[in-house]
């Protein structure tokens, strides 16, 4: 008697699915950690993720960072991270999503990554009928020459982690002691002087939708 092959679906290709992973207020060494440790362990088969989370309150400093950006010694600690570019803050408030992504595999240049990102938060602030933009000597978005999203990152093995922080709801003041990003002067401004309504969850459900349909992923799993 003849047995017909059990049909089986075709799978999708694994560099169009991303697992996205929601880990909440998390301490940023800790994180760091994780990060590094993802990549190191991950091969060609590994799936590529986006953390969606919130650092509690600390500064931290490029590969090229200058101490000197930091203008004012405080409580907060200040640690020396593996990304690209000078000094931030990350506080509660503040969306950070980092990108896991083999970016070999999706044959996609850092730049492209590094504007993809910017897009995705230039595409929702024109939702709330704000005119944001890009700058490509000073990466990150602008607002009326006030910045609202930083970028940095870092890429081992073909593979990218870091990525970007958005300022929603937080308290700026911390950035007042430091040259944000090593520029002098430089204002910080945030989604809530925008839209006092906002809220984080919304606007990082809004954001990994743009982000992962710009960047091509067809399958979407979310890991809590």
């Amino acid at each position: 008697m003849h047995h017909s092959k059990p049909y089986i679906p075709k799978q999708m290709p694994t560099s169009h699915t991303v697992i996205i992973k929601n880990l909440g207020l998390t301490d940023y060494q800790e994180t760091w950690l994780k990060m590094q440790e993802f990549n190191s362990k991950r091969n060609q088969t590994t799936l590529d993720e986006i953390w969606c989370l919130q650092h509690m309150p600390v500064y931290t400093l490029g590969l090229a960072g200058k101490q000197d950006h930091l203008l004012t010694e405080t409580e907060i600690p200040i640690i020396r991270s593996d990304r690209g570019g000078q000094i931030t803050y990350h506080g509660p408030g503040q969306l950070i999503i980092y990108v896991m992504i083999n970016l070999k595999r999706k044959n996609l240049l850092v730049r492209n990554l590094i504007t993809t990102l910017e897009q995705a938060v230039i595409d929702y602030l024109a939702t709330i009928n704000c005119k944001a933009k890009n700058n490509l000597n000073a990466r990150g978005i602008y607002v009326q020459n006030k910045k609202i999203a930083s970028i940095g990152l870092r890429v081992s093995k073909g593979c990218s982690f870091h990525g970007i922080a958005i300022n929603i709801d937080m308290d700026l003041s911390p950035f007042q002691n430091i040259n944000p990003c090593g520029i002098k002067n430089l204002s910080m401004t945030q989604i809530k002087d925008i839209d006092p309504n906002c809220k984080l969850n919304q606007i990082q459900t809004q954001l990994i939708l743009y982000l992962t349909k710009q960047l091509n992923y067809t399958k979407v799993l979310t890991n809590h």
